[in-house]
């Protein structure tokens, strides 16, 4: 591939395309990978302190992908030789009402991989793990499981990890804040930054997330594009919380022998960091939706300092952590800090790996929409976004992640996580 390459964004999609363009090229320095700050950049979702890696999904395909991301956290020696994947195991409760766990474990079986799952029932939860979860409300459940083969990740080291072997391949790693993208001659000339610098390129891949929209809205504008040819039809900004309990080396014991916990369709709890940091995740989800100056409405990450969560998001915060290890709310606990994640979710939860397909942004490829499950395929999406790039094939995959012309409606991985509210919802004196 002899054609000069601009990667914008240093998420997960970004950084693994970065280095799996870097191995087919004959010239890795005519790759760029721009990105507001250096890895890991501040703002992306990838950056994080920890992220669930399994593959326990639904969809066969993602479980198929699962399992080839494990096999790369296990095996990869630059992952190895800094520790960053854990594998914990993790518990998962299924909701009486709910035909997930069933669908999990169906493709499990085809897939000639029961041996990972062992189901348990509620006493043996409880009893199980120095008692950690004796006290968890199981009401909503009527099945267990624990699966061997997830675990989790040092998430912002890790993309951090990957961003330097990437450059060490010979990627140049640029940091600048994108302000709009360049048309000229009936195609993308490149992107401009704040600063007013130039970045030309013959292909442009957005890899932005929840940023993604904000980026396009202006050239959409441009050439006159309708609602449905927009990108905000395909992914849009949602946001969701998260909140972080400082333990003492006591408390980090105990936790530390916590498995991963799945809480069902409502969240999860990672085991604590090397720091004695406790995770919980929360499926309160939500969008940012501004108008634009030609009048189409789209959602985008709010301005406000992600650490500064809206107090009825941390109300709500506390009953999941109630719920679910009751335990360390005693003598009027709260969290130590909170943070607003932003991603790009679609109504499907497939990302959009894929050629734009108007003829005029024919050299602008896009990789996005995360859905809030994509972090763990950081070592092996890049492969498939690179195939996209050089025209090749990708079979079934390309199928699931191209551009839709109508809204879809198939039951999605992360059904729980797509946004019925807006972030306002949350604001101070706001009717719910």
């Amino acid at each position: 591939m002899d054609e000069d390459i601009l990667i914008v964004g240093a998420g997960i999609f970004g950084v693994s395309t970065a280095y799996h363009l870097a191995l087919t090229v004959s010239n890795p320095s005519r790759i760029t990978l721009l990105d507001r700050a250096v890895a890991p950049s501040t703002l992306a979702a990838s950056t994080d302190i920890n992220k669930v890696i399994r593959a326990d999904y639904s969809n066969p395909l993602y479980m198929e992908l699962g399992f080839e991301a494990i096999d790369a956290w296990k095996s990869l020696p630059f992952f190895q030789n800094a520790g960053v994947y854990h594998r914990s195991g993790w518990i998962a409760m299924g909701e009486k009402d709910r035909d997930t766990p069933a669908r999990i474990r169906q493709n499990f079986h085809d897939r000639d991989r029961d041996a990972s799952i062992v189901d348990m029932t509620e006493e043996e939860v409880r009893r199980k793990w120095g008692g950690v979860l004796r006290r968890t409300n199981c009401t909503p459940f009527g099945s267990y499981y624990f699966n061997a083969s997830a675990g989790w990740v040092d998430a912002g080291r890790a993309l951090q990890i990957l961003a330097q072997e990437a450059i060490k391949l010979g990627v140049k790693y640029q940091t600048a804040e994108v302000r709009r993208i360049l048309l000229g001659n009936g195609r993308v000339q490149g992107v401009e930054t704040e600063t007013g610098g130039v970045y030309k390129t013959d292909k442009v891949l957005l890899a932005t997330g929840a940023w993604t929209s904000q980026l396009m809205s202006p050239v959409e504008d441009e050439l006159g594009l309708s609602d449905v040819e927009r990108v905000e039809s395909q992914v849009s900004a949602t946001g969701v919380s998260v909140a972080h309990f400082q333990l003492s080396e006591a408390e980090k014991v105990t936790y530390a022998q916590l498995p991963v916990l799945v809480y069902g369709g409502q969240g999860e709890v990672i085991p604590p960091t090397a720091s004695g940091v406790l995770k919980f995740t929360f499926t309160t989800s939500f969008k940012n939706t501004m108008e634009t100056p030609s009048g189409h409405s789209i959602s985008v990450p709010s301005v406000q300092d992600q650490m500064d969560v809206p107090e009825k998001l941390q109300e709500d915060s506390i009953m999941g952590i109630r719920a679910r290890l009751p335990q360390i709310l005693e003598n009027n606990r709260r969290p130590d800090y909170y943070r607003l994640c932003w991603d790009a979710i679609s109504s499907d939860q497939h990302p959009r790996i894929t050629q734009h397909p108007d003829h005029r942004l024919a050299n602008l490829y896009l990789a996005v929409g995360g859905s809030f499950h994509c972090y763990k395929f950081l070592p092996t999406i890049g492969k498939y976004v690179t195939n996209v790039l050089r025209g090749v094939g990708n079979g079934q995959k390309d199928e699931a992640w191209r551009w839709r012309k109508s809204r879809c409606h198939e039951r999605g991985v992360h059904e729980t996580l797509v946004p019925k509210k807006e972030l306002r919802d949350f604001a101070s004196g706001s009717v719910q």
